[in-house]
């Protein structure tokens, strides 16, 4: 019995052993894409802004809304540690997604300028070759999406269309003013810094979760040599036990 407990011990401390040697190569992949994603993050040099007292600023004003755009509307856990003042450039997780709401906090509030060549006349789904019955005349100038339901005539202008907080599937894209704003206000390059800042959010987290992997499968080893080293030591002390006595 006292052998056969020394030899699961043995196993299980060899079992520890390759545990310790995976947890050390997965730890120095991840420092490795770490590494990589700081140098990368670095080469761009883009940095959030902060004011004297430490907090968060966006164009010289605190950026409270921002950050309830960030954690209410997207519902992501903002991590305080990772907004550091004295490290600003953005090389974390909740740093990469700050930035994100900052580029949509300003895109969901701006306003857009459609240029319209020529009249056209809209019954309230589609362009029509004729004035429809009833329809609202617009010459130019501010227009509310509201009323984008509404029958119209748009003559030949500049009309300033409010996004008012809509995404990409927000818009009614077979408007005239809608249509064109759409695109203005979400164009490719706000969707390639949206894609390349998602990838960069999602490395870092995916970095953060292997950190923790490292140190579970490091504990993992400690306990597997903790355990076979004492079958090895009980193993040892009942052999001992089950020597005869010298008369």
């Amino acid at each position: 019995m006292a052998s056969k407990l020394k030899i699961v011990g043995v196993v299980l401390i060899v079992i520890g052993i390759v545990s310790w040697g995976a947890a050390g190569y997965a730890y120095m992949k991840a420092q490795s894409g770490s590494d990589a994603l700081n140098g990368f993050s670095a080469a761009q040099d883009v940095e959030l802004s902060y004011n004297d007292q430490g907090e968060l600023v966006d164009r010289g004003q605190p950026a409270t809304e921002i950050l309830s755009l960030l954690s209410d509307d997207w519902s992501w856990p903002i991590e305080s540690g990772e907004l550091d003042p004295k490290d600003p450039i953005v090389n974390t997780a909740t740093e990469y997604m700050v930035q994100m709401a900052t580029i949509a906090y300003h895109t969901l509030t701006g306003v857009q300028n459609v240029v319209l060549p020529a009249v056209v006349y809209w019954d309230g789904s589609s362009v029509v070759d004729a004035a429809p019955d009833g329809a609202q005349q617009y010459s130019g100038g501010e227009w509310d999406p509201a009323t984008v339901d509404e029958p119209a005539v748009f003559n030949p202008g500049t009309y300033q269309v409010p996004v008012n907080g809509r995404y990409w599937t927000g818009f009614n894209r077979s408007h005239p003013l809608d249509g064109p704003a759409r695109e203005l206000a979400w164009n490719g390059t706000v969707h390639g810094l949206f894609a390349e800042l998602g990838v960069g959010a999602t490395t870092a987290t995916a970095l953060q979760l292997a950190l923790g992997i490292v140190g579970v499968t490091a504990l993992m080893g400690l306990g597997f040599v903790v355990a076979g080293g004492g079958l090895v030591w009980a193993g040892m002390s009942g052999r001992k036990e089950d020597e005869p006595v010298a008369a």
